[in-house]
């Protein structure tokens, strides 16, 4: 496949006057839900049954009026699941992402949206850059190139952020599961052979919105800063939770999926950070959500 567009920059926008955040319940838009009500920017969310990827109407209604920046925070993000319904995939996170970015065209509008590190083969050994060949091993990860290409043939202004293992203190994520199995069990082994960033997802969604305000358009890098593998992901909770689970490294092969992982999946954030500044180190990110999790988990 070929290389994505390469970042570019124009002179810095203005704060939105308002947004419109597709997939506001999920880890990424419900981070853009409060990070936008903190900063008393009117926005609206949007999520299933109303908006749905996989009903082109629904689609059409909801971005009948676009707003001056539409987030795109949904995403058929079931990885294994995609390798039995690649059509359905493809139609979440390619076709309904160009019809989304015609809507955008058509207003004016700013769409600002998310693919993943999966585009990339994972064969490397230094950190992807933005205008890397893209060479994707599973279903999810072409679905999400497909939806690239077609992002970049539209004549709509994007932003397309790539982001790798994002997790929050809410959802379905690595760190709620390894957190909970670590509190339970005795032992946990853990994959040790696919690196990446980890991303703390309300980190970016305020990295996010600086790479808008900072004018960026096309294709950008964004994650929490450091890499590691998930066994030292999970090493670190654990560390941090003070819990008594033992962890033991293991390879892949130990727990077969259908679909396969890139080994090597980091992604160069340094054009990111020359152009809005340092990114939180994952540990950090990892410290504030946890402690999150534990203060919501104390007031419920």
């Amino acid at each position: 496949m070929s290389p994505a567009q390469a970042q570019s920059s124009l002179s810095p926008r203005p704060t939105p006057k308002n947004a419109l955040v597709l997939g506001c319940t999920g880890m990424v838009g419900r981070s853009w839900m409060q990070l936008l009500k903190e900063l008393n920017i009117p926005c609206v969310g949007l999520s299933r049954p109303k908006f749905d990827l996989l009903n082109s109407d629904s689609i059409d209604r909801c971005l009948k009026n676009p707003p001056e920046l539409v987030i795109n925070a949904s995403a058929w993000t079931d990885v294994d699941g995609a390798e039995a319904q690649e059509d359905l995939a493809t139609q979440a996170n390619a076709h309904a992402v160009a019809r989304i970015a015609q809507h955008c065209a058509d207003a004016g509008s700013t769409l600002l949206t998310y693919s993943t590190d999966y585009v990339f083969s994972g064969n490397a050994n230094t950190p992807y850059a933005t205008n890397q060949t893209i060479d994707p091993i599973n279903a999810y990860g072409r679905s999400k190139a497909r939806g690239e290409e077609l992002l970049a043939q539209s004549n709509a202004n994007t932003i397309l952020i790539r982001t790798s293992w994002v997790y929050a203190p809410w959802g379905t994520n690595f760190v709620r599961t390894i957190d909970a199995l670590a509190a339970s069990r005795d032992e946990l082994s853990v994959v040790n052979d696919q690196q990446g960033r980890p991303t703390n997802a309300i980190e970016l969604a305020k990295n996010s919105l600086k790479l808008y305000l900072a004018g960026a358009l096309d294709t950008w890098h964004l994650t929490d800063a450091g890499e590691c593998t998930w066994f030292d992901f999970a090493s670190q909770l654990i560390a941090h939770q003070n819990h008594t689970c033992t962890t033991s490294p293991c390879s892949s092969d130990k727990f077969p999926r259908p679909a396969r992982r890139p080994a090597y999946s980091t992604l160069d954030i340094e054009p990111t950070i020359n152009l809005i500044g340092p990114l939180e180190h994952w540990k950090s990110g990892l410290s504030s959500v946890l402690k999150q999790i534990k203060t919501d988990s104390t007031n419920q």
